[in-house]
């Protein structure tokens, strides 16, 4: 079986479009729960690479009107979500696409739920039931286009962003900041150096030995840990 057959669609739990040049599906995508004004939110490594700017131009060419907000560093910081929610507000934007690897994707969700909110970020942070002082209305919906295996972020309902005022990382947490679609089209990998992609593969195998050692039995869980492993050796 070649790359190309492995093509398909599913649930676990968000919606997932996998295969070779999905990517070319996200106005459609776009337009499938009415977002007309994405935000691409990507860092600035990626920014200037040409997926990012085929991407745009093809929503653009598709009647949409993308933007690209790059505000993005590694282990993001509240201030990369302050710029990015800034840049959303101030370009009448309706929607996110988070675009790159877990902080890309982290500060994307972290928008998406921002935009609508007047208390502070770390209000949010995932303790007790703080994710219920959150505005709901006010949050945007995401789109999540992981271009590393390790991340796993498109499919989760967080993100980690640092607190510079006490060094320390922070899960802020919504139910709802789960992106409602993810285009994982493994042609945005390819272009990826050797050591990234390396460290990528370790980052999906620590996920998948987390999943399979936890005191907490799931047998999908379970069974796909074991299977990931198998496929990441």
């Amino acid at each position: 079986m070649s790359l190309k057959d492995l093509r398909g669609n599913w649930n676990y739990p968000t919606d997932i479009r996998f295969g070779v040049d999905r990517i070319l599906e996200l106005p459609a995508v776009c337009r499938e729960i009415n977002i007309a004004r994405p935000l691409l939110v990507t860092d600035h490594n990626l920014a200037s690479v040409p997926m990012i700017r085929d991407a745009v131009d093809n929503c653009n060419a598709s009647g949409l009107h993308c933007r690209v907000f790059s505000g993005v560093q590694g282990n993001p910081t509240k201030a990369n979500v302050t710029c990015g929610v800034d840049a959303y507000k101030s370009n009448g934007h309706d929607g996110i696409i988070g675009f790159g690897g877990g902080s890309a994707l982290d500060v994307g969700k972290a928008i998406a739920l921002m935009v609508g909110q007047k208390r502070s970020l770390w209000d949010f942070e995932d303790r007790e039931d703080w994710f219920k002082r959150a505005n709901v209305a006010g949050m945007s919906r995401v789109i999540a286009v992981p271009t590393t295996s390790g991340t796993g972020s498109e499919v989760g309902r967080a993100a980690v962003i640092t607190d510079e005022d006490e060094h320390v990382k922070k899960i802020i947490y919504h139910p709802n900041m789960m992106p409602v679609r993810v285009i994982a089209d493994p042609t945005l990998t390819t272009g990826l150096s050797s050591e990234l992609t390396a460290a990528v593969g370790m980052d999906a195998l620590s996920h998948n030995l987390e999943a399979f050692s936890s005191p907490v039995y799931h047998p999908m869980a379970h069974g796909i840990a074991l299977e990931g492993t198998k496929l990441i050796m």
